[in-house]
């Protein structure tokens, strides 16, 4: 069980990472990784952004409402990790690590 703080989560349980990378994966038909950060290049300020990549790596078109929204969903769900840097979120297993690291060992594909 997760610890609790103001009567909310503090970090999300395993099953709840899993089910919000399943409704993710079924909001973006074909993608395996959504990349989340606080950056939206469009934007001057801090704001919500999401892109989606295939198995293969390659970018897939996401409209602005369900990017918004799906970065929306993982931020709120992981509350404790540091926005400042990007993320990915790999939808098979609901695993989120920075971007870097997933890019590292991708091995800078």
């Amino acid at each position: 069980m997760p610890a609790h703080q103001n009567g909310r989560a503090t970090a999300p349980a395993p099953e709840r990472s899993l089910r919000l990378a399943r409704a993710i994966a079924a909001m973006i038909p074909g993608a395996a990784t959504a990349r989340v950060s606080q950056c939206d290049p469009t934007q001057v300020w801090p704001s919500p952004h999401l892109r989606a990549y295939d198995a293969y790596g390659h970018l897939l078109t996401v409209t602005r409402a369900k990017g918004l929204t799906a970065a929306r969903w993982i931020i709120r769900a992981h509350q404790d990790v540091d926005w400042a840097e990007a993320h990915d979120l790999d939808l098979a297993t609901g695993t989120l690590r920075p971007a870097a690291t997933a890019y590292a060992t991708a091995g800078g594909r």
